[in-house]
């Protein structure tokens, strides 16, 4: 996936509204903005990607219906976040308590809010250290677990709230911890 980054501060920095109008007026692009009001123009995933992206999804998916304790979002999703930025994890999920806190209106636009979990599985041809900013962005901004899986390196760096991140090699499986009590993702299909 390739990423374009577009310096608007020579127009003015986007509005939040301004924004979201962008993103309905092109429904085939993927964008992101960053703090600083930067548009991030996002390319599609290939194929690789994609289909381990939506095992992740379906893993998410099963045990959250099961559990019932919050919702599970998907790469199309956007979040505002409380730095200004808005943002679009691979896999995101928030308990119920803290979704159902938001109004339907900003349930039905960028939502803002940090979500509880996050995933960024990077794809051949992303960059490895604007995966990892993008994922200490997520924790200073209150992500309570977040998950950078790298298929091309077979490892996975975990995320969490006041701690250093952990570097796992080759792991077979990951715990969501506390944040996400009893799920297991399986790694065999990913790594």
């Amino acid at each position: 996936m390739s990423i374009l980054t577009l310096d608007l501060s020579p127009v003015g920095n986007l509005t939040e509204d301004a924004f979201y109008e962008l993103v309905k007026a092109n429904p085939e692009m993927k964008f992101e903005c960053t703090a600083s009001g930067e548009l991030v123009i996002v390319s599609p995933t290939g194929g690789e990607t994609g289909n381990q992206n939506f095992e992740l999804y379906l893993d998410l998916g099963i045990w959250n219906r099961q559990q019932n304790l919050g919702k599970a979002f998907d790469s199309s999703t956007c979040f505002k976040l409380p730095n200004g930025a808005n943002r679009s994890p691979d896999v995101t999920w928030i308990k119920l308590e803290r979704w159902e806190s938001l109004s339907s209106e900003q349930r039905q636009k960028f939502p803002p809010i940090a979500p509880d979990f996050v995933v960024e599985l990077r794809s051949a041809t992303d960059d490895l250290k604007t995966l990892q900013a993008k994922m200490q962005e997520y924790m200073d901004n209150g992500v309570r677990l977040g998950w950078l899986i790298d298929p091309q390196s077979k490892q996975v760096e975990i995320y969490r709230q006041g701690r250093e991140v952990e570097v796992i090699k080759s792991p077979t499986t990951l715990s969501g911890e506390d944040v996400l009590p009893g799920f297991v993702l399986d790694l065999r299909g990913i790594l």
